[in-house]
């Protein structure tokens, strides 16, 4: 059944109310599940083309939009700060809530980072989607990976920084003897790898690199506008088109989300497998540890606390058992409480037979989390499935029966693996439960 006249109406009239600048909108049905999420420059715009009385979907869309239209009865929006925003939070609710006409970003690649390896001592600069070291220097995630590459080729002009993968130690007597490759030659690289910079200068060149891609840009950028000035005086059209490119790549450059805000927390974890298998050792489990459900608690503007739980099969994230919580029973601000609320509320199911019990509970939080979790399972006189809570800065695992906490390396696959799951179920309660908590897309837990 298609949309009503009445039913078109209101939503035209809904639409009229949205904001002109950059942000998402979202498809919703009878029940307010979200159909689809897109994103435009103009809110208003943009959502409003797929209502107009002279509009052919069919032909300037799609059937498999025409389908969905006929199947919307509301519209919603989130306003975003930038184009760029949108284009990030687009992607990672598709991933979160899986609309069913979103096709496209469902299993798309994450967004790339530039990693620079500050660890070393001569940091490389690379284009990654999975950064290999935690304490590296990371700055994106970017929109536009094209670009990124271009403009790499152009800060490596000026910076002349490595972007090889050699091993270099200022300790390799055959250094010296080393030859160095044509990025040498032709000054896009000062070659630490043939001893022809000392490891104080280098410094200095990714010290500048640093800061550059920190700052407004604004003296380089006037340089060059000044240098294609020049080029365009002298007739010189092809060094001024050149120059003119180089601007707008580095302009580019703030088509970039920030490491903390925009987080795409699957590509750092390590390799499921390995995890899973020493996980299963640390636990002492006599069965293999697949499902793994995460919880954390999260207040919103100091008021309103909301529960999330992420669901990890063999590893990775199973966005269709993710849920959120409400907080029924518990007044004011108190972790604990609604902690073992919300895990009780999750567990009474499994309790009655109805669901599978997970093979390990991860708390977000200390020993006082865990306790409160424990006592969940206690008052419902459940047996306690492994449980384990997971602290955050100290990253000190506390283990259900265990008297002394466990501090894991911080290349253990075990400790990435959880944190993983730790920092998932952390983001799904704050970032998205506040940007989405008037609206009702995401399914809530019982």
């Amino acid at each position: 059944m298609g949309l009503s006249k009445q039913n078109l109406e209101a939503i035209r009239d809904k639409i009229r109310a949205f904001p002109t600048g950059p942000g998402l909108y979202f498809m919703k049905d009878a029940d307010e599940k979200v159909l689809y999420i897109g994103k435009g420059k103009n809110l208003r715009s943009r959502a409003a083309s797929y209502f107009q009385p002279s509009a052919n979907l069919a032909e300037s869309r799609s059937p498999w939009i025409v389908e969905m239209i006929s199947r919307t009865r509301d519209v919603d929006y989130l306003e975003t700060a930038s184009e760029v925003d949108a284009i990030l939070q687009e992607a990672r609710l598709i991933k979160d809530i899986h609309p069913p006409y979103n096709t496209d970003l469902k299993d798309a690649k994450s967004f790339p980072y530039l990693e620079i390896t500050t660890r070393q001592e001569f940091p490389g600069v690379y284009i990654t989607r999975n950064p290999k070291n935690h304490r590296s220097r990371l700055f994106g995630p970017f929109t536009a990976v094209s670009d990124l590459r271009s403009v790499v080729g152009v800060l490596q002009k000026i910076y002349m920084f490595r972007t090889c993968n050699l091993e270099i130690s200022t300790n390799d007597p055959k250094r010296r003897f080393f030859r160095p490759c044509i990025l040498y030659n032709i000054d896009q690289c000062t070659a630490p790898c043939g001893a022809k910079v000392s490891k104080d200068d280098y410094r200095k060149q990714i010290q500048g690199l640093i800061k550059f891609l920190q700052s407004k840009r604004s003296t380089v950028l006037r340089e060059l506008k000044k240098q294609m000035a020049a080029a365009s005086e002298q007739q010189d059209f092809e060094q001024a088109a050149m120059l003119r490119d180089r601007i707008r790549l580095i302009e580019n450059l703030d088509k970039r989300g920030t490491v903390d805000e925009h987080v795409q927390p699957e590509v750092f974890v390590a390799d499921p497998a390995e995890s899973l298998t020493k996980l299963q050792q640390i636990l002492g489990s006599a069965q293999p540890v697949r499902i793994i459900e995460g919880f954390d608690i999260a207040h919103l503007s100091g008021k309103e606390t909301v529960g999330s739980m992420v669901q990890f099969i063999d590893g990775r994230p199973f966005k269709e058992g993710y849920r959120r919580f409400k907080i029924k029973t518990v007044r004011g601000v108190d972790d604990y409480a609604s902690l073992k609320e919300i895990v009780g509320r999750r567990y009474k199911r499994a309790l009655a037979g109805e669901e599978l019990w997970p093979d390990l509970v991860l708390i977000d939080g200390g020993i006082g989390q865990l306790h409160a979790a424990e006592q969940a399972f206690s008052e419902m006189e459940a047996p306690i499935p492994n449980l384990c809570s997971i602290a955050k800065k100290e990253e000190i695992l506390y283990i259900h029966g265990r008297e002394k906490p466990l501090k894991l390396p911080a290349t253990s696959p075990v400790r990435k693996l959880l944190q993983y799951v730790r920092d998932e179920a952390h983001r799904f309660a704050q970032h998205y439960h506040h940007i989405l908590r008037r609206k009702n897309v995401i399914q809530e837990g019982r």
